[in-house]
């Protein structure tokens, strides 16, 4: 091949696996002026256009503004922006479609919202875009969050990349696909009780989900507003702490916000976990725990011992309750936080008969009705029957009693470990369809990740393995105190840099 056509072809070969790189390594290339931010997030939007109709991550997304962004960004590159106020200059994140961003569309999965446009930008769209980032596009989700396999969105199942016929997880499914697809460089995700955990595991990528009051609510649209956390979903664990450290901080539009600084993460990620002592609850090695799973696990926690960690079993005795709680907890919470999506003030509305005796009811009910997914229905109607008077006591107060008994347990556990590890996901990625007519059985897909809701403290799933014929992927959880990100980031980003599973990729 002449010189020529070979710089041709290698330059275009480049700028085509820009959408594969991780955070640090694009900002690298902006920053030496060897790629720019125009072909960065032009490389994810020929990605999404080549694998998307088969992987359903993006309900939708805006081409021209996205580059219209990237540009903006270039010009500043150009002009010499600073990297320490602007960390994420011209990198494209996009996010889950439960997050307010001005002037796009914000459905949460439903069709409840119709064509409704957010007016303002939720406070971790504005950090990113103070950072830099080219901000675009909306995720697929489980309708309002509530679901753990993106099925229950109106827009169609997200799938896995590394089976079209999987699940990719949820509620953050679409976020997670869209990362592990390469469809996009990292996105935000929120997790209610392990809604960006269990689909990084599904997915393969590194999710997070922070210390409660951490990462600012302001512009999430509420499932539980005592659990619900934003998260980023990323490539490797560095991009992880990279975005926690932007979107962490005090936000006075937010009164469940934590009055802390955002920590020092990434600076803290030097490979060393000598003497950690890692707890390893027993109550997480159970029966119906995939075969394939546990070998992985116990495979990585071996590695963690070799890299100097000391495991500890330790017992957290209320985790059999932990499903419960978080059932009748939630969905109370839900229930009287999707109250507001009556037909009346935004979104969609079904109107009753012109001679309707009854029409007021009949709005909000045709409304309702028609808007909101089987799932969601299931969900306020259980919410609001223990809320209801007679109930309360019997299941919301005495789940609200369980829940510190959980949290006690994980402090308890604390005193004497600095992180705990555990499977994220006691299952596989399921096939579509499996496990949608049995409720119950999805929401045992969550056994390990809702605890740490209920507890309010912090935890990550990273890839430790996969399985056999076929290839699926298998995360492995950690846990860590309140406040505890930087330690769980620091075993994490330990682990994956003595392992080569972030390195593997879906065939799509």
């Amino acid at each position: 091949m002449p010189p020529l056509l070979l710089g041709l072809f290698l330059t275009f070969d480049i700028l085509t696996m820009l959408n594969q790189l991780t955070i640090s390594e694009l900002t690298t290339k902006l920053r030496a002026g060897e790629a720019s931010s125009r072909e960065a997030t032009q490389a994810c939007l020929d990605r999404i256009a080549a694998v998307d109709d088969k992987v359903n991550a993006f309900i939708s997304y805006d081409g021209e503004d996205a580059l219209a962004q990237a540009d903006a960004a270039d010009a500043a590159l150009k002009e010499g922006a600073d990297g320490a106020s602007k960390p994420l200059l011209g990198v494209p994140i996009a996010v889950k479609d439960v997050l307010a961003v001005k002037g796009q569309p914000l459905s949460c999965g439903s069709k409840i919202l119709g064509d409704f446009i957010s007016p303002y930008d939720a406070t971790v769209i504005r950090q990113l875009k103070e950072a830099g980032a080219v901000v675009f596009g909306r995720l697929n989700m489980d309708e309002f969050a509530m679901g753990s396999s993106t099925e229950n969105s109106a827009f169609g199942v997200t799938k896995t990349p590394w089976d079209l016929d999987r699940v990719a997880g949820g509620s953050s499914g679409g976020s997670g696909a869209a990362v592990a697809a390469d469809e996009v460089i990292a996105t935000l995700g929120t997790d209610t009780g392990g809604s960006i955990r269990q689909p990084a595991s599904f997915c393969g990528c590194v999710g997070i989900k922070p210390t409660y009051g951490r990462i600012s609510r302001y512009g999430l649209v509420a499932f539980a507003s005592s659990l619900d956390q934003i998260g980023p979903m990323t490539k490797d664990v560095r991009d992880a702490a990279t975005l926690l450290e932007i979107l962490c901080g005090h936000d006075k539009l937010d009164s469940t916000s934590i009055p802390e600084p955002s920590p020092s993460l990434s600076a803290n990620l030097n490979g060393d976990i000598k003497g950690m002592r890692i707890g390893l609850p027993k109550e997480y090695f159970i029966e119906g725990l995939d075969p394939q799973v546990k070998a992985s696990v116990e495979a990585a926690v071996k590695q963690l011992v070799e890299l100097g960690a000391e495991i500890v079993e330790i017992s957290l005795p209320h985790t059999d309750y932990a499903i419960a709680t978080y059932y009748i907890v939630a969905n109370a919470e839900a229930s009287a936080n999707l109250a507001r999506f009556d037909g009346v003030r935004y979104g969609a509305r079904v109107q009753p008969a012109h001679d309707d005796p009854n029409p007021v009811f009949n709005l909000y009910a045709r409304t309702r009705g028609q808007g909101f997914g089987a799932e969601v229905k299931r969900r306020v109607i259980m919410g609001t029957y223990v809320l209801s008077s007679g109930y309360y006591d019997a299941y919301y107060l005495r789940a609200q009693k369980v829940r510190t008994l959980i949290r006690q347990d994980f402090l308890k556990a604390f005193e004497q470990v600095d992180a705990i590890v555990s499977p994220t996901s006691p299952v596989l990625p399921f096939k579509v369809g499996e496990k949608a007519d049995d409720p119950l059985q999805m929401y045992l897909a969550d056994i390990f990740t809702i605890s740490c809701n209920l507890a309010g403290i912090c935890g990550v799933s990273l890839p430790c393995g996969f399985s056999g014929n076929p290839k699926l992927p298998i995360g492995l959880q950690l846990l860590g105190k309140p406040l505890g990100e930087e330690t769980i980031l620091r075993i994490a980003h330990a682990y994956e840099q003595a392992t080569d599973w972030r390195s593997q990729k879906p065939q799509i």
